[in-house]
C-alpha cells in the first residue's frame, strides 16, 4: 500500500507539473525556426533585421498572441522579446575595410517583473536555466544589451546604418533606431528598411511542418462545423450557435477562433463580414456559417451554408449547387505553377477567380432575369498559414506548398439569401490540389444528410 501510495503521489507530481504543456502550443523542431531564420539572412543584402515580439495584452479577456512573423522565426511564445539577425557581410576592396561579418542570431529577452508575474505567470529571461535549449537560437542575451550590440555593429561598419531591416509599424524598432543614432553620433535618425517584404516571400510556402499544424486547425474546425449542422433549429440564436462552435475549438486544444465567427441567418447571410450573431434563426432561413479556428498559431478557415429547418428550399438549393459549381470550376482549372487567385482580370485565362465567375454569371438569374455575377463581391480567396489572411503579393501564382481557399458566394438580399461554400486547399509535391476539409459535407445532399444525423 505505501509504495502504491508513493507512486500515486509522484505520478500526481508529474501530471500538476506537466500540465501546462498538455495545451501548450505544438512547436516544430528548433531546425525548422533555424533555417527560417538562414533563409531571411540570405534576403538582407548584408544587413541585419531586428524584429520585435508581441507586447502582453492590457485586458484579461485579450489572450497573448505572437506577432506571426517573429513566431514563424523562433517559434517564442512570450512577450517582450526581439530577435537579431545579422547577416554575412564579404569585405569591399579599400584599406579602411570593416572586417567581414558573419552569420549571427541572437534572442534579447526583457527583464523579468517578479512582482507582476503573481498576475500573468512566471516568464523566461536570459538567465532562466534550460532557455536557450527552449528557445533554440545560437545566442541569447537580456533585453539591455540589444541597444549595445547594435551600437557596435554599426561602430565597427558604418554602411549598417542604412542596411538594418525591421517592422515599419514597430514602436519598439523605431526607438532603438532613434536610440542607435544618438550614440553613434548621427544627427538623423538611423532608418529602417521593411522586412516583412521579406517574411512574407519565405511564409507563403509552407514547410512539411506547417503542413501539418494546418491540417489538425481543419480538422479541429470541421468537428466544430458538424456541431454546429447537429445544432441548427428554428429558434436557436446565432450565438448559441457561435458558443458551441468555440467550445469544441477549445475543447480539441485549439487555442482561439481563426477570426470572429460569422453565423448569419436570413437577411444576415448576406452580409461578407457579419459578426453580431444577435438574431433567432427562424423556420425557412439560409444560414451562412463562416467559423474555424487556430491550431498551434497555424489558422483554418471554412464556410458551410445550410438550412435552418434541415431541408433546402428549391431556391436555396439552386444558388447553393450554383456556388457548388464555381467552387468546382476553379479546381478544374487548376494547373499549379500557372494558375492565379485573387485575379479580378476578366481576360487573364489563368484567373482562378474568372473560372468561377464565368460559371456563376452563366447559371441561374435572379428575379429579374438578370445573371448572378453581380451579387458576388469579393476575391476566390487567400493565402493561410500564421494568420489566416498570410501574406502575398496578389494576384498570387499557386505552387506546391501553398495553402489557400477557394470560397465563391452569392448574396442576394433582396431574397434573404447568401450562400457561400469556402473550403481550404494544399498544393500537394505533385501539383495536385488536396482539400483540406475533404471530410466535412459539400454537397446540398451531404448537408441535409449530416443535420439529420442528430
Amino acid at each position: 500500500m505505501c509504495r502504491f501510495l508513493r507512486f500515486s503521489c509522484i505520478a500526481a507530481i508529474l501530471a500538476i507539473s506537466l500540465a501546462p504543456l498538455a495545451h501548450s502550443l505544438e512547436k516544430q523542431p528548433a531546425a525548422a525556426y533555424r533555417a527560417r531564420r538562414v533563409a531571411l539572412a540570405a534576403k538582407l543584402h548584408g544587413g541585419a533585421a531586428v524584429l520585435f515580439a508581441a507586447q502582453e495584452a492590457q485586458l484579461d479577456f485579450m489572450p497573448y498572441r505572437q506577432d506571426a512573423d517573429f513566431y514563424y522565426l523562433t517559434g517564442w511564445n512570450e512577450p517582450g522579446a526581439a530577435l537579431l539577425i545579422v547577416a554575412d557581410a564579404d569585405q569591399p576592396q579599400t584599406t579602411q575595410a570593416p572586417a567581414p561579418r558573419r552569420y549571427t542570431e541572437i534572442l534579447f529577452l526583457p527583464t523579468r517583473d517578479l512582482r507582476m508575474e503573481k498576475y500573468t505567470g512566471a516568464k523566461l529571461d536570459a538567465a532562466s536555466p534550460g532557455v536557450a535549449q527552449a528557445a533554440g537560437v545560437d545566442a541569447m542575451q537580456p533585453m539591455t544589451e540589444l541597444p549595445a550590440v547594435l551600437n557596435r555593429l554599426m561602430d565597427a561598419d558604418r554602411r549598417l546604418a542604412h542596411n538594418v531591416w525591421a517592422q515599419p509599424d514597430s514602436p519598439q524598432a523605431k526607438a532603438l533606431l532613434e536610440f542607435t543614432a544618438a550614440t553613434l553620433g548621427v544627427s538623423a535618425p538611423t532608418a529602417s528598411r521593411d522586412v516583412t517584404g521579406m517574411t512574407a516571400q519565405l511564409r507563403v510556402v509552407k514547410d512539411a511542418g506547417e503542413i501539418e499544424l494546418l491540417k489538425k486547425a481543419a480538422d479541429a474546425s470541421i468537428r466544430a462545423q458538424r456541431v454546429m449542422m447537429k445544432a441548427v433549429k428554428p429558434g436557436v440564436t446565432e450565438r448559441t450557435l457561435a458558443g458551441k462552435m468555440t467550445a469544441a475549438w477549445l475543447e480539441g486544444g485549439c487555442e482561439r477562433a481563426s477570426y470572429a465567427p460569422i453565423v448569419g441567418s436570413g437577411i444576415n447571410s448576406t452580409t461578407l463580414h457579419y459578426s453580431e450573431n444577435t438574431r433567432t434563426l427562424e423556420d425557412g432561413d439560409i444560414l451562412l456559417v463562416d467559423a474555424a479556428c487556430e491550431y498551434s498559431m497555424y489558422a483554418s478557415d471554412i464556410t458551410r451554408t445550410v438550412p435552418v429547418n434541415g431541408h433546402f428550399t428549391p431556391r436555396q438549393r439552386e444558388i447553393y449547387n450554383i456556388v457548388l459549381g464555381a467552387q468546382q470550376a476553379a479546381i478544374d482549372a487548376f494547373v499549379a505553377g500557372k494558375s492565379k487567385i485573387n485575379d479580378r482580370d476578366r481576360k487573364d485565362p489563368d484567373s482562378l477567380d474568372n473560372a468561377a465567375y464565368n460559371y456563376i454569371n452563366t447559371h441561374g438569374n435572379d428575379l429579374h432575369g438578370q445573371p448572378l455575377g453581380q451579387y458576388w463581391l469579393h476575391g476566390l480567396g487567400h493565402m493561410m498559414g500564421i494568420d489566416v489572411h498570410d501574406p502575398a503579393d496578389y494576384p498570387a501564382m499557386l505552387k506546391p506548398g501553398m495553402v489557400f481557399t477557394i470560397e465563391p458566394g452569392v448574396y442576394i438580399p433582396e431574397e434573404k439569401l447568401g450562400v457561400r461554400i469556402e473550403c481550404d486547399f494544399l498544393v500537394g509535391a505533385d501539383g495536385k490540389l488536396i482539400d483540406l476539409d475533404a471530410a466535412l459535407p459539400h454537397t446540398a445532399e451531404d448537408v441535409e444528410a449530416a443535420m439529420r444525423d442528430k
